[in-house]
């Protein structure tokens, strides 16, 4: 049996908690009809504000990331937001306090109020933002961590104001160049800038090759061996697949095809007859038409559009009569599939070309260039069923 001195404090408990829950209905009821009254006031339209004490509102503070195209730690007309990058928040004593990554506009938000339980800065002091710089990435910016004083500033949206938003953080892959030799082959590698040789490399028969570029090479040429060929550098990791004497004569027409055409819209499955050639299982897409896509927004390199292989089944292109595949700029879709691999194959009617598996990142395209001049069907496949993005697909004849 209860004692009747605990059975009044839990009653007296349970009437303090009534009498708590009315107050706090009556207290909300009586901001709705203040707001309601003020809304139904034609004066309060257009009213200039007077009272500018309170702040209760929350601003996004934002740091911007980038990708710096051409490397001169400036944010300029040729680079591009970049999505997915990891941006942490840290306080004036160095202790963890929130993190976020880059949306597809290439923006780290972190809410920031003086009011909101929910905001991340709420208070004045030092805040320092660190850019988590991808592995075997830099910064040409040189300024991957900030620090921004924040005041109070009553009558500002959210209580706190710095004296300026970060600074821009652009970012650039390391560059390097892959392939593979076929065997009883040999043939001489030469990166160039300006026209004057800055590396070469000897390639083995039957030998994948790989070589880190210097920052300003330019143009890589192979000659011997009949794989005489010539490519122009991209900002981009390239890999030109199994070298094939079936070549594309060097100085040929390399037009491109960027998706763009498909369609004015965010989606379009890409038809058949698009460019004069047949397409199966690949969509034409706006980079930002899917949310929290990075592959998307980061392989977009051209215009506003991508393709990507449908739900990541199997995809082809083809045509009856031969044409040259150049290059293509090869991306995964999300970095959920980091380091997916995917399957290139090319096929003259019945005869298998050429084949290779190259590893996709979502944060940078790869630069695919077999240059091959007489194919009739391209078939992208990934290992795990990811997505694969496309863009500039560079093609002849």
């Amino acid at each position: 049996m209860l004692d009747f001195g605990l059975v009044e404090i839990l009653l007296a408990t349970a009437a303090i908690l009534v009498v708590a829950a009315c107050a706090v209905w009556l207290s909300r009821q009586a901001r709705i009809r203040r707001r309601a009254a003020r809304r139904a006031d034609p004066a309060n339209d257009y009213a200039v504000r007077t009272d500018w004490e309170r702040s209760t509102g929350t601003v996004n503070y934002s740091s911007f990331v980038y990708f710096d195209a051409d490397r001169d730690g400036t944010y300029g007309m040729g680079d591009r937001p970049m999505a997915g990058i990891v941006v942490r928040l840290f306080d004036g004593q160095g202790g963890f306090v929130a993190s976020a990554r880059t949306n597809n506009g290439g923006f780290a938000n972190f809410a920031m109020s003086t009011s909101s339980a929910d905001a991340v800065i709420r208070t004045p002091g030092t805040y320092r933002f660190a850019v988590s710089v991808p592995p075997g990435w830099r910064s040409p910016s040189a300024n991957e961590t900030q620090s921004q004083d924040f005041r109070l500033a009553s009558g500002s949206p959210a209580g706190l104001v710095s004296q300026d938003l970060p600074e821009p953080v652009g970012l650039a892959p390391a560059r390097s160049l892959a392939g593979r030799m076929a065997a009883d082959s040999t043939a001489t590698l030469s990166v160039m800038a300006d026209g004057q040789i800055l590396q070469t490399l000897v390639l083995a028969s039957g030998s994948p090759f790989r070589l880190d570029l210097d920052g300003s090479g330019d143009t890589v040429a192979i000659a011997g061996g009949g794989l005489d060929r010539q490519l122009a550098l991209s900002p981009y990791p390239t890999d030109l697949g199994l070298l094939s004497p079936q070549t594309l004569p060097i100085g040929a027409a390399l037009p491109t095809i960027g998706f763009d055409d498909v369609t004015g819209r965010g989606f379009r499955k890409i038809p058949c007859g698009h460019t004069g050639l047949q397409w199966r299982n690949l969509n034409a897409m706006a980079q930002d038409h899917t949310k929290g896509s990075e592959g998307y927004v980061n392989g977009n390199v051209s215009g506003d559009h991508v393709a990507y292989t449908s739900s990541g089944y199997p995809a082809e292109f083809s045509r009856e009569t031969p044409f040259g595949f150049h290059s293509v700029l090869l991306s995964a879709a999300w970095l959920k599939s980091e380091g997916e691999i995917a399957l290139i194959e090319c096929w003259l009617g019945d005869q298998l070309v050429a084949s290779d598996q190259l590893a996709l990142s979502a944060l940078t395209p790869l630069h695919y260039a077999p240059m091959l001049k007489a194919i009739t069907r391209v078939r992208l496949s990934t290992k795990h069923y990811w997505q694969m993005v496309l863009d500039d697909l560079t093609l002849t004849g």
